[in-house]
């Protein structure tokens, strides 16, 4: 007897240590290469300066280089649809995660689905999103910016980083509640915004920070802000929610990866990311784009998308934006 149970005991030995081997020669030893986090937005923008430090800042947690990759385009969908579509769910690949992920599935057929083609790891940030124009504009307020659009109708343009984008759906969204059209023209970042409407090109610009700079130089005046009250840095421009208007915006972001992510990869990368978070450098960037912190587990930043996606559906398909599947 004495021996067949120490029989049972060592086969149970040997086939826990058969399982421990299995599974994490992934988990154990990653990462041991370098990792791309691919940014879907121009270098040199907001969200580009904002996952550069938190990136570097992970990497010393991870003991690895993180790699940036910028791939710009379709409104920040094309990154992470290329994510979906190409990326092995090893964790060596991962993106920055927009919003507009959550939109673009409504407004047209898309290869991918923005909630069960992703691996969520954990969210981040939120923008702050406003209204600017040239400091020599003759719209000195938002409210003259949307009376010169009740005069003329589909004629006053502004820009935005594409369509689909958050800072283009609040704009329509704000523009059907004020009772006014608005001429939309898309760019495919922050950068080519700019120099539009520097270059006397554009009326105005709905973005995130990126207009920040401009504003602080002079060359630039905000005049709205969308979150729920004002900035700290900017406390003398009114939010559009007070103006009348009723649209607040924060477009939340997080990391995220390819669908089918070993959850043990999944959890090293979010520990790392969210010793980051709380590092100073990155509190320091986060001030200077004027954002402040959206932590999110993979399970609650998950959880948020199924119920944002099923919001903007509504939001989208009243604005007349929906795809026509038919």
């Amino acid at each position: 007897m004495q021996t067949s149970m120490g029989r049972r005991l060592v086969l149970a030995a040997v086939a826990a240590a058969s399982l421990g081997m299995g599974l994490p020669a992934q988990a154990n030893e990653f990462p041991n290469r370098p990792i791309t986090l691919i940014v879907p937005f121009p270098a040199g923008g907001p969200t580009d300066r904002h996952m550069r430090i938190l990136a570097d800042i992970a990497s010393k947690h991870l003991g690895q280089p993180i790699i940036v990759d910028n791939r710009p385009g379709a409104g920040g969908t094309l990154g992470p649809a290329t994510v979906a579509r190409t990326a092995k769910p090893d964790g060596y690949t991962v993106v920055q995660f927009p919003m507009s992920m959550l939109r673009m599935a409504h407004m047209q057929k898309t290869a991918w689905n923005p909630i069960t083609d992703f691996t969520y790891i954990i969210g981040v940030s939120g923008y702050t999103f406003g209204v600017a124009v040239r400091t020599d504009s003759p719209y000195r307020s938002f409210n003259d910016y949307i009376a010169a659009a009740r005069k003329r109708p589909g004629k006053i343009d502004y820009g935005s980083t594409g369509i689909g984008s958050s800072p283009h759906l609040l704009m329509e969204e704000l523009a059907e509640k004020a009772k006014v059209s608005l001429n939309h023209v898309p760019f495919k970042g922050d950068a080519d915004l700019q120099q539009a409407l520097l270059g006397g090109h554009l009326a105005a610009e709905s973005g995130a920070s990126g207009w920040e700079p401009h504003v602080e130089s002079g060359k630039m005046r905000l005049l709205v802000t969308f979150g729920e009250k004002r900035t700290q840095r900017w406390p003398d421009v009114p939010t559009a929610k007070e103006l009348g208007y009723g649209v607040v915006s924060l477009s939340p972001y997080g990391l995220a990866g390819p669908k089918g992510m070993d959850p043990a990869v999944v959890q090293r990368l979010h520990d790392a990311f969210k010793k980051a978070m709380d590092d100073p450098r990155h509190t320091e960037v986060l001030t200077q784009l004027n954002q402040g912190l959206w932590y999110r587990s993979g399970a609650d930043y998950l959880q948020w998308a199924k119920d944002a996606y099923a919001k903007d559906k509504v939001l989208i398909e009243r604005l007349g934006l929906a795809a026509n599947t038919k």
